[in-house]
């Protein structure tokens, strides 16, 4: 496999100082890394960039993005095309870009290298001499899960296509009309200021002034869920199947692959440091756009194997294995559809417009429990530590699903039948669970496909009234 590698892009290519001094440069980084690091081809991107989970780039969603990064398909907005329907609103919860590690795998990265310098074999494998010769330890504490350069311009690039195929909402006319979120982690707040130059470089103006609200209670609203906290989040048979599966045949086959590839023992290398490889994989990747030494160490099979349980993880503390997972996520249901309701109100002509776009930018976490409230990605059997090898076709893959930059866009329709909604993720149209007949069902219908949860889901009752039995555990 790593015969017919081409040369790697030397560790250097991208430099990124510290945070503070990062900040303070950040426009001139921005040119270094578009100009310097952005030339891999497509050829040369690892053949495991698609199974990084919530560590995989946009762009793997979206391959087309990896050759024009503006590229903006109308047609996958589809409203009945005789009922001359225009768009008159935009509800988007997005993910914040690309990040930098947290403290917690940084340190395990330093673990990991440490390792692989002082105690690996020395063998004739070019990624492994540049492994123990060339490879820098990069990676500081400080750098603590921060955005980006390139997660800004993930987050630029998003606001430019949207207001490409929304004219009419994200437009400079609209621009003190547009309502604008974000949780108070430093990483979504760039984000969203990231949102707004999009949006000022589409427009050709100059200068941004941002305009965003910290709202932690709609984009964190786990951390408020007493029910979450203590069943889930701090049970500590939360990640029964995660642990299951850690110490279990297929990650051991992994951990003896990697340890035979470096010449160690295999009881060296904990799933921890398995795990830290495979995500500095993808952090090289994601930040500097480099095929990393590092992915040599995984072929498919064991990027599936890794890929799996951090769906196990997603699956079992997020979505939808435990109820209160989805149920915390009744705040940001409700105001989404309070928004979408104030949207399609028949309004006279002496009326205000309906607020054009609500933009919200939160985590995988996020967007994770209310896509599980809304039906979502829920698989006939549930994954588990047992039964891997049939889970291949499943639809819950938390690397397509919440992706760096992801995004799960409620588009409301002005039609002469009565407001309509689709919905799109990651900007393609997916169909309402129970609606599956049309793209863009007239809104009311989704309203009575969502009665129970429109008439209930009351965050005090289900997150104070009762703690849950067996549940997850982790942030992304």
């Amino acid at each position: 496999m790593g015969s017919n590698r081409k040369s790697p892009v030397p560790p250097t290519c991208c430099p990124f100082p510290p945070p503070r001094s990062r900040l303070l440069l950040a426009a001139l980084s921005l040119v270094v890394t578009r100009l310097s690091c952005s030339s891999l081809s497509v050829s040369d991107i690892p053949h495991i960039a698609s199974f990084f989970g919530t560590k995989t780039r946009y762009e793997e969603v979206n391959p087309h993005l990896l050759r024009d990064i503006s590229s903006v398909n109308r047609s996958v907005l589809k409203p009945p095309p005789t009922e001359g329907c225009t768009p008159v609103h935009l509800t988007a919860v997005i993910r914040h870009g690309s990040r930098y590690p947290t403290v917690k795998n940084v340190r395990r990265i330093q673990r990991l290298s440490e390792l692989v310098r002082t105690e690996a074999s020395r063998n004739s494998a070019d990624w492994l001499q540049e492994i123990q010769g060339r490879w820098e330890m990069w990676y500081t504490e400080d750098m603590d899960g921060q955005l980006v350069m390139k997660g800004r311009e993930d987050l630029r690039q998003l606001a430019k296509r949207l207001s490409v195929l929304f004219p009419s909402l994200l437009s400079e006319e609209n621009l003190r009309r547009i309502s604008l979120r974000s949780s108070s982690k430093h990483r979504c707040v760039s984000s969203v200021e990231a949102f707004q130059e999009g949006l000022h470089q589409a427009w050709r103006r100059g200068e941004v002034q941002y305009s965003h609200e910290v709202d932690d209670e709609l984009m964190r609203f786990f951390e408020r869920c007493r029910g979450f906290v203590e069943g889930v989040e701090n049970n500590r048979t939360a990640l029964v199947e995660v642990e299951k599966f850690k110490h279990g045949e297929e990650m051991d086959g992994v951990r003896r692959r990697m340890a035979e590839k470096l010449g160690l023992p295999h009881q060296r290398l904990t799933p921890d440091l398995v795990e830290a490889a495979f995500f500095l994989c993808s952090y090289e990747l994601s930040i500097k756009s480099v095929h990393s030494p590092w992915c040599f160490l995984f072929d498919e099979k064991d990027a599936k194997v890794l890929e799996y349980k951090s769906d196990l993880k997603q699956y079992w503390k997020r979505a939808h294995g435990h109820a209160i997972s989805s149920m915390s996520s009744c705040p940001l249901f409700h105001h989404v559809f309070r928004t979408l309701d104030k949207a399609g109100r028949p309004r006279r002509a002496t009326d205000e417009p309906p607020e054009p776009a609500s933009i919200l930018v939160g985590h995988a976490e996020t967007l994770l429990p209310l896509l599980a409230l809304l039906g979502f990605y829920k698989d006939q059997t549930p994954p588990t530590a047992s039964n891997y090898h049939s889970q291949h076709g499943r639809s819950f893959r938390s690397s397509l699903i919440v992706p760096y930059a992801a995004n799960v866009l409620f588009v409301l329709y002005d039609c002469q039948r009565g407001p309509r909604l689709q919905l799109l993720i990651n900007e393609s149209p997916v169909r309402f669970p129970g609606l599956e007949n049309e793209d863009a069902p007239l809104y009311r219908d989704v309203r009575a496909i969502y009665r129970h949860l429109l008439d209930g889901c009351d965050f005090e009752k289900e997150c104070e009234g009762r703690s849950v039995g067996r549940g997850p555990n982790i942030e992304l």
